[in-house]
């Protein structure tokens, strides 16, 4: 079972201003004169961290990262105002050209997968292939699966949706994105953050197969705060994409070389669109690991290895 590359540190970081209110944070890593690839993050709001940057040979791959408006570094920090998804697809699309990049591996996973295939279908003459993992196509039944009380995630984590539900009114447990985003655009900061705790508290012990039920992030409340308002923003606007737009514009990519990992058991992004999207676009190739959502968890960092070493090869030949 392949592991991840050893950590790295970035050989050049950068800000970029991609308009007049929002700057970027991008990070080079891996080798200048490498296949390009840009690593397309999770959330919408989680930001990039080291480990993102092992998924990839770095002797052989350039591997961009790129902070989305509003994340991690990125600047305003929090920020909603010119926040969509058409908005990040230009983003990547003006990292891309300030880089002098002709095309690139687009990789995304979560959010980021959403990601990667709206820019893929928007661009497709500047992507070389597409890898995403723990597919999340931005569709109303998907965010009701996991964030509504007629979903079925609180079947599967019901410790933690009691946590979840609990911060809700009774009476408004119907709406519970509405409820939420109410609460985090409040006036009052101390009912923001606890929103954003209870809202991040249900979603971020989620992600891996085996968890400790009881865990409590001790993330700074802030920062908790700046992803839980992202996310709910991105949420009620179903990722501001058409439905089933996504699987609409397969033809766009069919030609590309496509892998999909899915994890088996993956709560928030369950398998069935990981599915819908391997029916759409059967050229691609489908791995159903035995793994949640994490992207490190060991069956899904394998898959995620193998599909990029396969790719290098396919562009450069084996690596020595």
């Amino acid at each position: 079972m392949r592991t991840l590359y050893p950590a790295i540190a970035p050989y050049r970081e950068f800000a970029l201003a991609v308009d007049g209110l929002h700057t970027l944070h991008v990070e080079e890593c891996g080798r200048p004169d490498g296949i390009p690839v840009v690593f397309l993050h999770g959330g919408p709001g989680a930001g990039v961290s080291p480990t993102h940057r092992r998924f990839f040979d770095p002797a052989r791959y350039r591997i961009v990262l790129i902070v989305q408006r509003g994340s991690g570094r990125s600047t305003p920090f929090g920020e909603l105002r010119d926040n969509t998804t058409a908005h990040l697809v230009a983003d990547i699309e003006t990292v891309r050209a300030h880089l002098g990049i002709e095309r690139w591996l687009v990789f995304g996973g979560s959010w980021g997968s959403t990601l990667a295939l709206a820019y893929a279908q928007a661009h497709p003459q500047r992507a070389t292939g597409v890898i995403v993992r723990g597919v999340y196509l931005g569709r109303a039944e998907e965010n009701r699966w996991f964030n509504e009380a007629d979903g079925g995630a609180r079947w599967v984590f019901p410790e933690r949706w009691a946590r979840y539900e609990a911060h809700i009114p009774e009476a408004e447990r119907e709406a519970m994105i509405a409820a939420y985003w109410q609460r985090l655009d409040s006036d009052d900061l101390a009912t923001r953050i606890a929103a954003a705790q209870a809202w991040l508290g249900w979603e971020d012990h989620a992600a891996t197969l085996v968890h400790d039920v009881d865990a409590v992030s001790t993330a700074d409340p802030l920062d908790t705060l700046a992803k839980a308002r992202i996310e709910a923003h991105y949420f009620r606007h179903n990722a501001f994409l058409a439905h089933g737009q996504l699987l609409r514009g397969i033809d766009r990519i069919r030609h590309l070389p496509g892998v999909i990992v899915q994890g088996r058991y993956d709560i928030i992004c369950p398998a069935r669109s990981a599915w819908d999207l391997a029916c759409a676009w059967p050229e691609a190739t489908l791995e159903m690991v035995l793994s949640g959502h994490g992207a490190t968890e060991p069956a899904t960092a394998d898959a995620l290895v193998r599909a990029t070493d396969a790719f290098a090869d396919r562009i450069a030949g084996p690596s020595a």
